[in-house]
C-alpha cells in the first residue's frame, strides 16, 4: 500500500505555496518598463513603422503606375512605370516580411500594451503544459481498455491516479478567461472591447468573420464542456475500477469500462482539436492552422507518457509496485521514443507547408517565430523535442536503464513546455518576453498540485487491481 508520507506533503505544499507567492509577485510586477529596458518593444516598432511606412509608399508607387500605364505609348513614362512598379514590389515585399512585427503595433493601436499581458500568458502556458499531463494520461488509460491492452494492466491504478490531475488546469484556463472578459487582460485579442462592431476605432474585419465561434459566452461554455467530458470520464473510469475489485472474485466490468473509453476516446477526438484552437490558436487570431489539433496533441500525450514514465521509475525504486519490471518501462519508453518522433512529423509538415506555400496569413506565424528574437527558442525546442531524445534512446537497452530515461525526460519536459510558450508568448506579449517569477511561479504551482492530487490518489486505493481479466497477463509480461 502506498502512503503519501508527510515529507512528500510538505514538499508538494511547499511547491504549490512558493509557486502561489511568485505568481502574485509576477502579476504584481511592471512588465513595461522591463521591456523597454530589454529593448524587446523597440525592434517591433521600428520593423512596425518600417512595414507601414513601406505600404504608403507602394500605395503611391501603385498611384504613379496608373498614369503611367495610360501613357504606355510613350516610352519615357512606361519606363516610369516599370521603375515605380519594381520600387512598390520591393517594398511590398518589406512590409510582408514586417508583418509579423507589425502585430505589436496592430495591438497597440487598440491601445493594448502587449506586456501586461505577460504574467497572464505565462500562467497559460503552464495551465496548457501541465493539462497534457493529465488529458495525455487520460486518453492512454481509455486506450488500454478499448485496445483490450493486457501489459499495462498492472499500472491503471498509476494512470488513474494522474488522471484525476485534468481538471484542476481547466479551472486555471476558466480563471483566465473570465478575467479575459472583464478585459483585466488582452491575452485573447479578439476580446478586445469593440473590436467586433464596425462602428469602432477597435473594429478589425477578420477577427469580426469569427464572431459565430469567437465570443466570450460561447468560448467559456466550450471550456466547461471540456472539464465536464474530460473530468467526468476520468472519474467514472476510476470509480467503476473501484467497484471492480469490490466484486466477487471471477467477476468484473471490464466491457463496461471498454464502452465508457470508447466513448470518450470518440469525444476527445474532436474536443482536442477545438481545446486547442480555443486556448492556443485564438491567441494569434489572424492565423490558423489545419494542423494545429493533432500537434498540440501529440505534444500533450509525449509530456504526460514522460511524466508516467518518471513516475514508475520512482514507484519501482520504492517498491511500490513489484509485479512491473523493465519490460513494461520499456514499453512506456518506447511510447515517449515513438510520439517525439511523430510531433516532430507534425511539426514538420506544418512548417514545410506553410513555408512552400507563403500565404501571408499563415507565414506571419513563423515570422517572429523564426525570423525574429524568438529564433534561438525557437531552434532548441525543436533539438530539445526531437534530437535529443531520439540520440539518448534509440536503442533497446536505454530504453530500460533509469538513468538515461531520466535524461532524455529533462530534455522532454523541457523542450515541451518552450514549445508551449513559444505557440502563446508571441501573439500574447510581442517581444516583451521573459523569464521571471510569473513563468517559475506558474511551474511550481501546478508541480505542487501535481504531487498533492496524484500521490494522494495513489495512497487512498490498493495500487494492484483484483478482478482486472488481464491482469496474469501484465504480471508475466516478457518481451
Amino acid at each position: 500500500m502506498f502512503v503519501f508520507t508527510s515529507k512528500m506533503k510538505l514538499l508538494a505544499g511547499s511547491l504549490t505555496l512558493v509557486g502561489l507567492v511568485f505568481l502574485l509577485i509576477g502579476f504584481n510586477t511592471d512588465y513595461s518598463s522591463h521591456a523597454d529596458s530589454g529593448d524587446h518593444g523597440a525592434p517591433a516598432q521600428a520593423h512596425a513603422e518600417e512595414a507601414h511606412a513601406a505600404e504608403a509608399h507602394t500605395d503611391d508607387a501603385q498611384a504613379t503606375e496608373a498614369p503611367a500605364t495610360e501613357a504606355h505609348a510613350a516610352e519615357g513614362h512606361a519606363d516610369m512605370a516599370y521603375t515605380a512598379e519594381g520600387h512598390a514590389e520591393a517594398h511590398a515585399d518589406m512590409a510582408h516580411a514586417s508583418e509579423g512585427h507589425a502585430d505589436d503595433a496592430h495591438a497597440s493601436d487598440h491601445g493594448h500594451d502587449l506586456s501586461a499581458n505577460r504574467p497572464w500568458a505565462a500562467f497559460l502556458v503552464n495551465s496548457i503544459f501541465f493539462l497534457g499531463i493529465g488529458i495525455g494520461t487520460l486518453f492512454f488509460l481509455a486506450i488500454q481498455y478499448a485496445a483490450q491492452v493486457g501489459w499495462s494492466v498492472g499500472l491503471i491504478r498509476v494512470f488513474e491516479a494522474v488522471s484525476m490531475f485534468v481538471g484542476i488546469p481547466i479551472l486555471g484556463i476558466l480563471f483566465l478567461i473570465a478575467t479575459g472578459g472583464m478585459h483585466m487582460h488582452h491575452l485573447w485579442h479578439w476580446m478586445a472591447e469593440g473590436i467586433m462592431d464596425p462602428a469602432s476605432p477597435n473594429y478589425d474585419s477578420l477577427i469580426a468573420g469569427k464572431e459565430a465561434y469567437l465570443n466570450v459566452p460561447f468560448f467559456a461554455l466550450r471550456t466547461i464542456a471540456y472539464l465536464v467530458i474530460w473530468a467526468g470520464a476520468a472519474f467514472l473510469l476510476r470509480r467503476n475500477s473501484l467497484r471492480e475489485d469490490a466484486l466477487p472474485q471471477g467477476q468484473n466490468m471490464f466491457f463496461t469500462q471498454r464502452k465508457l473509453a470508447a466513448t470518450f476516446i470518440v469525444l476527445y477526438a474532436v474536443t482536442s482539436s477545438t481545446s486547442a484552437w480555443d486556448w492556443v490558436m485564438s491567441v494569434d487570431p489572424h492565423w490558423f492552422s489545419t494542423l494545429f489539433g493533432w500537434y498540440t496533441f501529440a505534444g500533450m500525450f509525449v509530456t504526460a507518457m514522460t511524466v508516467l514514465n518518471l513516475l514508475v521509475m520512482y514507484l519501482r525504486l520504492n517498491n511500490h509496485l513489484p509485479w512491473i519490471n523493465e519490460n513494461h518501462q520499456h514499453d512506456l519508453s518506447k511510447f515517449m521514443f515513438a510520439f517525439s518522433v511523430f510531433w516532430t512529423y507534425l511539426w514538420f509538415s506544418q512548417y514545410m507547408l506553410i513555408w512552400y506555400s507563403n500565404i501571408p496569413e499563415e507565414v506571419t506565424y513563423y515570422l517572429p517565430r523564426f525570423k525574429g528574437e524568438y529564433k534561438p527558442l525557437f531552434i532548441a525546442m525543436v533539438a530539445m523535442n526531437f534530437l535529443l531524445p531520439i540520440l539518448v534512446l534509440i536503442s533497446r537497452d536505454a530504453k530500460r536503464i533509469f538513468g538515461f530515461i531520466g535524461l532524455a525526460s529533462v530534455f522532454v519536459l523541457a523542450g515541451h513546455w518552450m514549445d508551449h510558450y513559444i505557440m502563446i508568448m508571441p501573439g500574447a506579449v510581442g517581444y516583451s518576453f521573459g523569464f521571471g517569477f510569473a513563468e517559475l511561479g506558474g511551474i511550481l504551482f501546478y508541480a505542487g498540485l501535481f504531487l498533492w492530487v496524484t500521490l494522494s490518489q495513489l495512497a487512498k486505493v490498493p495500487l494492484r487491481l483484483k478482478n482486472h481479466p488481464m491482469l496474469t497477463e501484465s504480471e508475466r509480461f516478457q518481451q
